[in-house]
């Protein structure tokens, strides 16, 4: 027997509800946006530039004291996080402690780490510093330009291929697919502060590679529909081709969400975010494809033939009345 997350030939119609979930979309993707320029995003030491020391100890973590300890150096924004993993042991007791970059210094001294390292050493002798990872605040600058216009490469080159392969209306419904997943992706890490560093460009240009894929997915299905359907409406069209892939979207969707949430579990902090981002962007990668992509498509309409040229073309107006 073959195991089906899905039953077989289901008509479930996607667009029965097609008001609700688009106007749910664009309100999350408006709430992401507002959050994003009102609460901001926890930017890492990548695009803020400072220093990263991870500590580790066999006693228990008291950021504090750490605090107290740090405090008389003077060295301005200091945040101070302990580390929970099940994957730690009971004598393994890890924090994070993120210092700003210093004004005027292109990158952080080696003098200054070593003094938050003396000072931390004071509080707890055993402590010891398996990494620390330095950012200037010109490299960061740069980072950040960078990653922006990776995002929108990405992007833009999406629009292209999607307009080559199918229509333009194919295309500006899977682009608004990728902006949505995005876009929400940037207002969920907004929402919890996690931190947002290079890791989550890294799973953010992941995302658009996958809802990409499963978009295309659908949207093949479609083409071949209209091809064999050329008198069905879209909107039955669509929902039959919905329907017709729905057993291999969730069967990839669920292997892969297990993958990542074993990660996201067992994994350990130093990949949390990424897989976060990642575990996030399938599920609303998706969703996005049926009820953003398809959506847009059902707005904007598409040609019924791809076998030959429209036979109407020139004669919108032919039966218009002179």
């Amino acid at each position: 027997m073959r195991l089906k997350l899905v039953p077989s030939n289901t008509k479930w119609d996607f667009f029965s509800t097609a008001k609700i979930t688009f106007g749910a979309s664009l309100a999350a993707m408006v709430a992401s946006i507002l959050l994003f320029l009102v609460v901001g995003l926890n930017f890492g030491i990548d695009f803020r530039g400072g220093t990263t020391i991870r500590t580790e100890s066999a006693q228990p973590v008291d950021t504090g004291a750490y605090r107290n300890a740090l405090q008389p150096l003077g060295l301005g924004d200091i945040s101070i996080t302990e580390v929970f993993d099940p994957t730690f042991g009971p004598d393994q007791n890890v924090a994070i402690v993120r210092i700003q970059a210093q004004e005027g210094d292109e990158s952080v001294s080696v003098d200054t780490v070593a003094a938050v390292e003396a000072a931390l050493q004071s509080v707890d002798p055993s402590l010891s510093f398996p990494s620390v990872e330095s950012v200037g605040p010109t490299v960061s600058g740069e980072l950040i330009k960078t990653a922006i216009l990776a995002v929108i490469a990405a992007i833009a080159a999406v629009l292209f291929y999607i307009w080559l392969r199918f229509e333009w209306q194919f295309s500006l419904g899977a682009v608004a697919a990728l902006v949505h997943d995005v876009t929400l992706t940037i207002g969920i890490f907004s929402i919890l502060q996690i931190q947002f560093d290079l890791a989550i460009i890294a799973a953010l240009l992941t995302i658009v590679g996958y809802s990409l894929n499963d978009t295309v997915v659908v949207f093949d299905r479609v083409r071949e529909n209209l091809i064999k359907y050329k008198k069905k409406p879209l909107k039955e069209v669509l929902n039959l081709s919905i329907n017709e892939t729905l057993s291999r979207t969730v069967m990839t969707s669920g292997t892969t969400l297990l993958a990542l949430i074993a990660l996201l579990v067992l994994g350990g902090d130093v990949i949390r975010g990424f897989v976060f981002a990642m575990t996030w962007g399938v599920i609303v990668g998706t969703y996005s494809s049926v009820f953003v992509a398809s959506n847009i498509l059902l707005w904007l309409g598409t040609k019924r033939d791809w076998t030959k040229p429209d036979a109407n073309a020139g004669n919108q107006y032919a039966n218009t009345d002179s």
